[in-house]
């Protein structure tokens, strides 16, 4: 039985100034106004030029991000995985709408494939469709009701050709690749994309991964679906199971166009569904290959028991756990310890361009529930335990 209260394990790889800063910050976050106002400030700073690099990158990038070059995160990759778990590189670079910054992001991704080939520290890929492709284009390929033009529909395959090429450069490299869920409004052709990707890259073993957000109150019988389409087509289906990361944006969306909206009515139907997939996924592991993308340690502890029910073992490389760099220690360490697969997103990129990242997560702490209590309340058991050893 894993425990998640080993703090000496949880925080066996952080440093009492390591841990002094992760308190400080959280301390922070778990303050809406300040997140609020710290919001404003940045971003009005970012936009007039103050310099704000210096402090920002010796903050909250150092908690949250792995550096600004994937030459940069090399020290998180190899000091994470001095404890066993591995780093998922994200470019988390958001709101580029150009062509040419398109495809340099390709280019990027597809140097992170090339830098995951040879490193058993980098177990995955990922990329946002949304980074490659501007937002508007992929709304109309989503939107059945809308008829597409004819430059519309060039400018589509544009898009799914840069899929397609980060695709093939993680099916030759063997790299397993997450391809990340969005907004629902433009979450089908994303669907229909990755699928198609599986049909080609997914024959002999799972390279591409969809990634399914259950707090969508469809996606339980989605992947329902996904399994009998993957066995027709005799292909391995990967997924990767999170929450999601859009929920007060997609009821606002729902509220103001008036349609129901796509999100569960409480946590706990989010709850039900996101433990009910783990366990079809289980059931049916000779088609998928799972990363249970999870900060929840109920969730995580319902996998572990399932894996040793199934007789799966804890190193199965087609069963992995994966959090947040700089939260949920105490879930990541105490697996890897226990002997599970773990990985970390890493996210990097400029300090500047991954600031809306970083912004985004400070608003994710501060709505979901006892997040940053939980983190607060066990480096504050940790620091203790360590001033009374």
């Amino acid at each position: 039985m894993v425990s998640f209260d080993n703090t000496q394990v949880a925080f066996q790889s952080k440093t009492n100034k390591d841990l002094k800063r992760a308190y400080w910050l959280f301390k922070i976050i778990a303050s809406p106004t300040f997140v609020k106002v710290g919001k404003f400030f940045t971003n009005l700073a970012l936009k007039i030029g103050l310099p704000i690099r210096k402090p920002v990158k010796a903050t909250i990038f150092k908690q949250f991000c792995g550096g600004e070059t994937i030459e940069e995160c090399t020290a998180t990759i190899n000091h994470l995985g001095s404890f066993q778990v591995g780093t998922i590189l994200d470019y988390s670079v958001e709101g580029k709408t150009s062509d040419e910054d398109f495809d340099k992001t390709v280019n990027i991704i597809i140097s992170t494939i090339e830098r995951a080939k040879n490193d058993k520290n980098i177990p995955f890929a990922v990329f946002k469709v949304t980074g490659i492709a501007r937002f508007d284009l992929l709304e109309k390929a989503s939107n059945k009701q809308h008829k597409l033009t004819e430059k519309e529909q060039k400018e589509i395959q544009v898009i799914i050709n840069r899929i397609d090429k980060i695709a093939k450069a993680a099916y030759d490299a063997k790299v397993p690749l997450f391809i990340d869920a969005e907004e629902t409004w433009i979450q089908d052709a994303i669907d229909t994309w990755t699928f198609d990707m599986m049909l080609k890259y997914n024959k002999e073993e799972a390279i591409i991964y969809n990634t399914l957000q259950m707090y969508r109150h469809d996606r339980l019988e989605f992947l329902k679906e996904c399994y009998e389409l993957a066995e027709k087509n005799s292909v391995f289906y990967g997924v990767k199971l999170v929450r999601g990361a859009y929920m007060e944006k997609e009821r606002e969306r729902a509220a103001s166009m008036n349609y129901p909206s796509p999100i569960q009515h409480n946590k706990d139907a989010t709850d039900f569904d996101y433990n009910a997939a783990l366990k079809f996924i289980v059931k049916h592991a000779a088609v998928f290959a799972l990363c249970a993308g999870s900060h929840n340690e109920e969730s995580s502890l319902i996998l572990t028991q399932l894996m040793k029910e199934n007789n799966i073992s804890p190193d199965n490389k087609h069963f992995y756990f994966a959090q947040l760099l700089g939260m949920s220690d105490h879930i990541s360490y105490n697996l890897s310890d226990a002997g599970f697969q773990v990985a970390k997103y890493v996210p990097f990129g400029p300090v500047k361009e991954v600031m809306p990242y970083l912004l985004r997560r400070a608003d994710e702490n501060t709505s979901v529930a006892g997040q940053t209590g939980r983190e607060l309340s066990l480096i504050i058991k940790e620091l203790e335990r360590r001033k009374e050893n």
